[in-house]
């Protein structure tokens, strides 16, 4: 029995350690960058100069809503949006979670 303890502790590090390269994992999402305040109501070309005018002047931060199932995100590294470049249009983003939930944008790209 002892001689199968070291093995089950290599396996449980091997698991738990492929969770978590999972995690950090970059990956591709379809969605909107939107403000705080508005989220997924914001996934529209006229919502840009609210969007910009939250975030500036209102406190609001960026948030990322993938479609389709319209799930919003905080941007982690909130000087990645380009606001002239980047809002009042479907993106693709690429990034990967943090350990708090918020996505970290690797690139922003419109959608053609």
């Amino acid at each position: 029995m002892r001689k199968f303890l070291p093995f089950g502790v290599v396996a449980l590090l091997l698991v738990a350690f492929t969770v978590y390269a999972q995690g950090q994992q970059t990956q591709t999402w379809k969605g909107w960058i939107s403000d705080s305040s508005c989220a997924a109501k914001g996934t529209s070309a006229q919502h840009k100069e609210c969007a910009i005018k939250c975030v500036k002047e209102k406190g609001a931060s960026w948030v990322f809503v993938s479609l389709p199932a319209k799930d919003v995100l905080k941007i982690h590294n909130q000087d990645v949006v380009n606001p002239d470049a980047d809002l009042d249009q479907e993106v693709q983003v690429s990034g990967h979670i943090t350990d708090d939930g918020s996505l970290h944008v690797d690139s922003i790209s419109p959608i053609k």
